[in-house]
């Protein structure tokens, strides 16, 4: 059974490692869905953005009471809310509301961020050069 156990864990290795790419951004079920994450072209967003990781997090919090510490989705217009009242950017005026984005338009962090969150999903807070940021994917189009 030695040889057997061997020859299948090379064979199961072969495989994993084509597949081993995408769930490293996206811990396990993700994987499916990277491909079309990875893909898209365009992707419609909204963001908090402060200079301060201490309120991004006060930010963050009332967001985890609200929705996310219950497993739900934090609904755009509360997300907008929070985004009105927190966020540092001329954005936060409009709810956080970015409207649509192509790849390459926005700064590497938050690129990656708000192309790898799934639609509806909140962002934890990451820093980008700008400061620090929480996203609520809006949706995704190619």
């Amino acid at each position: 059974m030695g040889k057997d156990a061997k020859a299948g864990g090379k064979g199961k290795g072969k495989q994993a490692s084509g597949s081993d790419e995408a769930p490293s951004k996206g811990k396990g079920k993700a994987g499916k869905a990277a491909d079309g994450l990875g893909t898209c072209t365009y992707v419609k967003a909204r963001h908090v953005l402060c200079e301060k990781q201490g309120k991004i997090n006060e930010a963050y919090k009332k967001l985890q009471d609200g929705w996310l510490s219950n497993g739900d989705k934090v609904p755009p217009a509360e997300f907008a809310k929070i985004a009105a009242e927190y966020s540092e950017c001329p954005s936060g005026k409009k709810g956080g509301d970015l409207g649509w984005f192509p790849r390459g338009k926005m700064a590497g962090p938050f690129q990656d961020v708000a192309f790898n969150t799934p639609v509806g999903v909140t962002s934890a807070p990451f820093k980008s050069t700008h400061g620090y940021h929480i996203i609520l994917s809006e949706g995704r189009k190619n």
